[in-house]
């Protein structure tokens, strides 16, 4: 019988993770920050889908 030693998981950054994480908090918060500030560039330059809803108005006479 062989023991096959693993290393010890760890994330990207160096940190050590516990058991079933494959990301330490930190590196999952940036990933988070990051997918938030790209959503909020995105609405920024992104036209709405259809103009403005002035037809339904009824019009004053």
């Amino acid at each position: 019988m062989t023991n096959e030693i693993y290393p010890a998981p760890a994330c990207e950054c160096g940190a050590r993770l516990g058991k079933g994480q494959t990301r330490c908090r930190k590196c999952r918060s940036r990933e988070l920050y990051l997918k938030r500030q790209n959503g909020k560039r995105r609405r920024e330059t992104r036209r709405p889908p259809r103009g403005p809803r002035i037809r339904g108005r009824a019009r004053e006479v």
